[in-house]
């Protein structure tokens, strides 16, 4: 069985190499070609930071490691590969359906929101979703930020879908696009994931959907 700290230490070695890569973006060159923030653009780059990553989040999976999943996931998309989307959509679809870390769920949805433009009905379904898991399992002294978070997040989404800005159309607005019903806005969180993954999912959620909880 993979080492439980295993990918905590690649998400460290990960960020810090796509930090570093960022970071030599943005430094002027200069004429010296083997300075030291072109080593790190060349040693880490992207396509390294996939390649380091993408084998964790199977492994991870075969260990049931969720949390870190998710994690190696956010790690890919953030790398801004062709596939960074795909890693998004696993991501969310891991955080969504099993009980991690509510925070890191969330945040991943905040993503798909950042991808979706202004008037997608993907980015209120996403929203409304992580108030729904800031709802559901969010414990303790941060429960009511994140639900904060969430309910503002919520009405960003309003504001740029349909320039929603008093509460009572706000209400309205969330009645008519079946946002206060899970039942509704699940399969259609379920949808936009499918149509981001056309070309096939890393794993086979029907086995993983077995490997839930039971008193989830």
């Amino acid at each position: 069985m993979m080492p439980s700290n295993r990918p905590n230490s690649l998400r460290n070695d990960s960020t810090s190499c796509l930090e570093r890569s960022a970071h030599s973006q943005t430094t002027p060159l200069s004429s010296n070609a083997s300075s030291p923030s072109l080593k790190a653009a060349i040693s880490c780059s992207i396509l390294t930071a996939w390649e380091i990553t993408r084998p964790t989040l199977d492994q991870a999976i075969s260990a049931g490691l969720w949390l870190q999943a998710v994690e190696a996931c956010d790690i890919l998309y953030q790398t801004g590969n062709d596939d960074a989307l795909r890693a998004l959509a696993h991501g969310i679809w891991l955080g969504v359906t099993f009980p991690i870390e509510p925070g890191l769920s969330v945040a991943m949805l905040q993503h798909l929101i950042d991808e979706t433009p202004d008037n997608s009905d993907g980015a209120a379904v996403a929203a409304a979703t992580a108030g729904y898991i800031a709802d559901m399992r969010a414990k303790g002294p941060d429960r009511e930020e994140l639900k904060f978070f969430t309910n503002q997040l919520l009405g960003q989404v309003a504001r740029r879908h349909s320039q929603v800005e008093e509460q009572e159309i706000f209400d309205f607005w969330v009645e008519r696009m079946e946002l206060d019903d899970p039942s509704k806005f699940l399969p259609r969180l379920a949808q936009v994931l499918d149509i981001v993954n056309e070309n096939g999912w890393w794993f086979d959620r029907d086995e993983l959907r077995g490997r839930v909880p039971t008193d989830q």
